[in-house]
């Protein structure tokens, strides 16, 4: 039903449609584009990171070719392996499990294509739809990390969660977080 596609300037609209959206401020780093030069530059960057940084980011896109989120795999470390995993979806496209679907994907690709044994997440404790993402995706929870990111003058805490790539292909449709 969804699978993982390079960005292109097809979707030069859902992405500042995406961007419009204030919580992603505290997704991407650095300032959001907001017209169409400054949304191609960004898809332009995508494959920048990925020769330069060894960071993967892909649109995750339904039957229709339509990007419905992001999802990013950024190498942490060669020496051990180990990969971060982040994502958004796009506000219109939430509760339809695209990021559930997109962290799947993407660390799968983490294992075949990357070569990782562990990838790792993380989310804010006031971010329950994130946990179920992750969770449902096989992200097993690991703990909480206090006061961990600073947005403006507020600190939260944060939840850790990995996959290796030993873990089996089964996960919980409750996912990991509970009311």
């Amino acid at each position: 039903m969804y699978r993982l596609r390079e960005w292109n300037r097809g979707d030069v609209d859902r992405l500042l449609e995406a961007f419009a959206w204030e919580e992603l401020v505290w997704q991407e780093p650095g300032d959001l584009p907001r017209t169409p030069d400054q949304a191609r530059e960004w898809i332009e960057y995508r494959t920048e990171l990925a020769g330069k940084s060894d960071v993967h980011g892909f649109a995750v896109v339904d039957d229709r070719d339509k990007a419905l989120g992001h999802v990013q795999i950024s190498v942490t470390s060669r020496r051990h392996e180990l990969g971060w995993l982040s994502f958004w979806t796009h506000p219109a496209e939430q509760g339809r499990g695209v990021a559930t679907a997109g962290a799947r994907l993407a660390s799968r690709l983490a294992f075949d294509r990357l070569g990782l044994f562990r990838v790792e997440a993380g989310h804010r404790l006031d971010n329950p739809g994130s946990c179920l993402a992750l969770g449902r995706a096989g992200l097993l929870p690991e703990g909480t990390e206090r006061a961990k990111l600073r947005y403006g003058t507020s600190r939260y805490d944060t939840a850790s969660h990995a996959r290796l790539v030993t873990d089996p292909d089964t996960w919980s449709p409750e996912g990991p977080c509970k009311g």
